[in-house]
């Protein structure tokens, strides 16, 4: 079954954070997370063997920050398709025989011409690379996510395509205000989930930032803005700073209740951002079902 039809058909449960967890596991403060799961690869499986029996379909490869571009600030671009390629191995010894994995992509971390120095091509190149890494590396899907900007996400979009011809995900990053949801560039949910249809997304949504409360309301702009699917990824609420700690105050209850109401209104993929661990995962896949 091919994955557009197994979502028509059955849906998918992404995964939740991942970074928290390393940090949880052993990350050091300070450490590049890069060169640090290269030197522990049990602990990078280990997450995904959890969420693996929390009962996800789709593993997202810890490969986020993994592109040249944003890999050379820390002098690590000639490393970027052995980091792609052994992130994507680590979660493919931890797959069982029904499970995904998203080659993950995120933002290159600084602004794209004309409000930076990052032509629209340098960004497209950039990702092109890395998705045919990930490509070769041997990923089901690819998910582009908390992009912020929406000439990126489709920077990023276009590169990927040039790179594979698997389907591609891609959720922006909203923030909810007085006037509505947008993006922190102004971007908005439905013009831009368009506009990603348009450049040839498989599915869109929205991940991070705001916590599955509000992301009820924004899944249904957005499951009625497109006909693809739509994949939503909340935070566990906005983060407050604890004793020298982030503290997600979505326990998995609520959150899981958001997630079925996320459901109910239509979308068809969902998973954690932030906050989020194989518990919740756990608790959305009890109570949605297969």
């Amino acid at each position: 079954m091919d994955i557009l039809t197994r979502i028509k058909k059955e849906g998918l449960i992404f995964d939740g954070a991942f970074g928290s967890l390393l940090m949880q596991r052993g990350l050091p403060e300070g450490v590049l997370p890069e060169m640090w799961c290269l030197e522990h690869p049990e602990v990078v499986t280990g997450i995904h063997a959890d969420y693996v029996a929390s009962g996800a379909d789709v593993l997202t490869a810890n490969t986020f920050g993994a592109s040249a571009l944003k890999l050379k600030k820390n002098g690590l671009e000639k490393r970027t398709e052995e980091i792609n390629r052994r992130m994507v191995e680590m979660a493919r010894t931890a797959t069982q025989s029904d499970n995904l994995i998203a080659g993950d992509i995120g933002s290159i971390g600084e602004m794209l011409a004309p409000f930076g120095k990052i032509s629209n091509e340098e960004a497209v190149a950039n990702y092109a690379e890395q998705a045919g890494f990930l490509e070769a590396a041997g990923v089901d899907l690819f998910i582009i996510e908390t992009m912020f900007d929406l000439n990126e996400a489709l920077a990023a979009l276009r590169g990927v395509r040039q790179g594979s011809a698997k389907p591609v995900f891609v959720t922006l990053t909203f923030e909810q205000g007085p006037a509505g949801f947008a993006t922190i560039m102004g971007n908005q949910p439905e013009a831009s989930m368009q506009a990603l249809v348009a450049a040839g997304a498989a599915a869109v949504g929205a991940n991070c930032s705001i916590g599955s409360d509000a992301m009820v309301r924004l899944a249904e702009i957005i499951r009625n803005t497109v006909s693809v699917p739509v994949i939503i990824q909340p935070n566990a609420g906005i983060p407050t700073l604890q004793k020298g700690f982030l503290h997600y105050p979505e326990d998995v209850v609520s959150f899981t209740r958001n997630i079925v109401a996320i459901k109910q209104s239509g979308v068809e993929i969902v998973g954690g951002c932030c906050g989020t661990t194989p518990d919740y995962i756990r608790a959305i896949r009890e109570a949605i079902g297969k």
